[in-house]
């Protein structure tokens, strides 16, 4: 059997002792990410019962189970990754790669014509620990997701897009305040404090 190399120990140990990770085990939700979204939501209220919600880069599936619960029975959540992901009760799963036309193309037939109220994305690339390389993988994932959102979004909707600090970083910010009345960045207290990772509000939808 291959050993594991100290950091992934290091990793393994601090991931299993981390109080958000035994909470989620406990409260039966698929990841300690359900905690990010909840306090963002509890803060800037994203979330109403009977909204249209889209969640990309869903697997394993915390934050679809949470706008469900949140949205309820009136509401309706769809989910996408390119990983596959169990059914969870009440929500809509695409499985492929959002980087391709034609799995966007998809995903659009499965939604009302500029009927989404609120757009999610936890998307990050596989991180090769090179910054150079990193940074604009993250960048095009969080603009595919901003234009997506400026695609589907009714007026008045909402996006919630992690992004990465760097180079890009100030011309996204930049795009959303365009196209959205109010913007700003928040990182909650569930990012672990070494995660360069911040999320995107972006609020009150404009079509232009």
């Amino acid at each position: 059997m291959k050993k594991r190399s100290r950091s992934s120990g290091r990793w393994l140990q601090e991931h299993f002792s981390d109080p958000f990770v035994q909470r989620a085990r406990a409260e039966g939700w698929r990841s300690r990410a359900v905690y990010k979204l909840e306090q963002i939501d509890q803060r800037e209220k994203l979330l109403r019962p009977g909204m249209v919600v889209v969640d990309l880069g869903a697997a394993p599936g915390a934050w679809s189970q949470y706008a469900q619960r949140r949205v309820g029975h009136r509401g309706r959540v769809v989910a996408l990754d390119i990983l596959s992901m169990e059914a969870i009760e009440g929500v809509d799963i695409l499985q492929g790669d959002f980087r391709e036309q034609d799995v966007v193309d998809r995903l659009l037939a499965m939604l009302p014509e500029r009927g989404v109220d609120l757009v999610l994305c936890d998307i990050a690339p596989n991180l090769s620990g090179v910054d150079a390389i990193d940074q604009p993988r993250a960048m095009y994932l969080s603009e595919l997701a901003l234009d997506f959102a400026a695609r589907v979004l009714k007026p008045g909707g909402s996006a919630l897009i992690k992004v990465f600090q760097g180079a890009g970083f100030q011309e996204l910010v930049g795009g959303a305040r365009r196209r959205f009345g109010k913007v700003k960045l928040t990182k909650p207290v569930a990012s672990r404090a070494r995660s360069a990772e911040l999320y995107l509000l972006a609020a009150d939808f404009r079509l232009v």
